[in-house]
């Protein structure tokens, strides 16, 4: 009866310590353990807990038999972010402590050390690639620090919890944002210039102090608030948020002013070349939060402002279903958003009326067009990050099953990932295509091509009663659009007059099937584009 009793107690543990992992498997990603004897991870402050980390570095796959011996010690963690901590899957914030429970730095994962580390969890983005993409495109196009990024699994107190992102967190570090360090003896003279980070933010998450500025964004009469992100709140001296508060009112009074001279004007102040990489990644994501949420700026002594670094693309690339963030056209740099309570700073704005400011930015965009940013480049990217995770996606969603189901703020609602995936590279080549014609400024050159009379956005794709087929044309023409089933039944034909600029033209697809659709526009006997239209219900 002993020995009955020892083994079915045994076979009992056996299978719940099956049931607490939940999963067995191998993995091309890095595998996190982290267990916090089972207390609850809250907001603030952090609780001890331990983390374990298998991964090969030499690139062979990682299985959950693996040791874990990449790293091994005790970290301190807590939830981070705003909004998304309404979500189940909860993202982290993490530091790691050496045995005495003291800040301790390692290079987890190949990257930099550092102590100070966030596990971010893909929830709404259902591509689980939007945030990665962006900052490996972004970390290929200049000298700019952008934060690095490695793709993981994640068990925590036994329990799989899915797909991650190991993040670096935006901090001054020799290795990220590398400005000198500012003391607190540092309140004059030289010392006083440099080693600055601010940010345009919601004030959850740690911040609040700082200062409204002395302008307008726009005739709502809200103006931008920034907030001191190094030295913290608590830490910066009197002088020192005087100095960056007056070395920001001194550039946005010479930007109002429209003092445009390249010596004298407000481009004294700014780092330029940082101002368009940044404008460039939140166009080309169209990001619903770019410009007026997670903005960073930040100051060397002796130096001046640079943009950046960027943060936060979770909602781009049309993953927004408000401030029509899911449309490809329209730069956000110029969205006035009706209600929108943290508007973009009007400065950026104002400098698109700098004709040199406007025209270098089209400079920059055509030179990385041309390589970093060519479209065989962009979705090289994105198929290897897609191939990376490879079966954990199937894992992230049984344990997350938000696949066909609207998780807010989605603006397509994918039936598969695969689905997710063709939608967001369908979005971000039409993207692509829409700034190649309509990004501002010319670079010594007529920025359009000349065989190219107009642009043209064919949308809601998918649709269920109406598209709307939207033409800017630089002269007066007449187009057709015709739309045929797959088999080539050709179900509408209709002839556009299309006049000098924006066109928009509503076509009535109500009395159509579910299914997909092949549209073609032309030009007498000359056919402009072919597409293809889904209808859904």
């Amino acid at each position: 009866m002993g020995k009955r009793i020892f083994l079915t107690n045994l076979l009992l543990v056996f299978v719940l310590t099956l049931y607490s992992q939940d999963k067995s498997f191998t993995t091309n990603l890095p595998i996190f353990y982290i267990n916090t004897g089972n207390q609850q991870i809250v907001d603030e402050p952090k609780i001890p807990a331990s983390l374990e980390i298998a991964w090969n570095e030499d690139g062979t796959l990682n299985s959950t038999n693996d040791s874990r011996d990449h790293f091994k010690g005790k970290i301190t963690i807590e939830i981070r972010g705003s909004s998304s901590q309404m979500f189940p899957k909860k993202s982290y914030g993490f530091e790691l402590k050496d045995s005495a429970d003291q800040d301790m730095d390692f290079p987890l994962l190949g990257m930099p050390e550092e102590e100070d580390w966030i596990l971010y969890a893909p929830y709404t983005d259902k591509t689980l690639i939007r945030n990665v993409i962006t900052f490996t495109l972004a970390g290929q196009i200049g000298d700019s620090y952008v934060p690095r990024c490695r793709f993981g699994e994640l068990f925590l107190n036994g329990k799989y919890e899915g797909v991650y992102v190991l993040m670096e967190k935006i901090k001054r570090d020799k290795n990220r944002v590398a400005i000198a360090k500012l003391k607190t003896v540092d309140i004059e003279g030289e010392e006083l210039t440099g080693g600055y980070i601010i940010k345009i933010d919601k004030t959850t998450g740690g911040g609040g102090d700082g200062w409204y500025s002395n302008f307008k964004n726009n005739n709502q009469g809200l103006q931008t608030y920034y907030q001191y992100e190094y030295p913290k709140a608590g830490e910066i001296q009197k002088q020192q948020k005087e100095y960056i508060k007056n070395y920001v009112d001194e550039f946005e009074s010479a930007v109002y002013n429209k003092e445009f001279d390249p010596v004298s004007g407000y481009s004294s102040f700014i780092n330029q070349r940082s101002f368009f990489d940044y404008m460039i990644m939140n166009e080309i994501s169209k990001n619903v939060d770019g410009y007026r949420l997670s903005t960073f700026l930040y100051k060397e002594k002796n130096g001046k402002l640079n943009a950046g670094p960027i943060w936060d693309f979770n909602l781009g690339f049309g993953n927004a279903n408000y401030y029509k963030a899911w449309e490809t056209f329209g730069l956000q740099l110029y969205a006035d958003l009706e209600g929108d309570h943290r508007q973009n700073p009007f400065w950026f704005k104002t400098m698109m009326n700098d004709d040199y400011f406007k025209n270098e930015l089209r400079c920059r965009w055509d030179i990385l067009r041309e390589n970093q940013l060519s479209n065989l480049r962009v979705f090289e990217v994105t198929d290897s990050l897609i191939n990376l995770l490879a079966e954990a996606t199937d894992r992230n969603f049984e344990r997350w099953p938000v696949l066909n189901q609207y998780v807010w703020p989605n603006y397509y609602v994918g039936e598969t990932y695969w689905k997710e995936v063709n939608w967001m590279k369908s979005w971000l080549e039409e993207r692509l295509r829409w700034l190649d014609f309509a990004m501002p400024g010319d670079c010594g050159k007529d920025p359009f091509n000349p065989q190219v009379e107009f642009s043209y956005h064919v949308y809601p794709n998918p649709f269920s009663s109406k598209v709307v087929l939207k033409i800017f044309s630089e002269s007066n023409l007449t187009y057709g659009f015709q739309l045929f089933t797959v088999n080539g039944q050709k179900v509408y034909d209709l002839d556009l007059r299309v006049n000098e600029g924006e066109n928009l033209f509503p076509i009535n697809t109500k009395n159509l099937r579910n299914g997909i659709y092949v549209y073609r526009l032309y030009k007498g006997n000359t056919e402009v584009s072919l597409g293809k239209l889904v209808k859904t219900q």
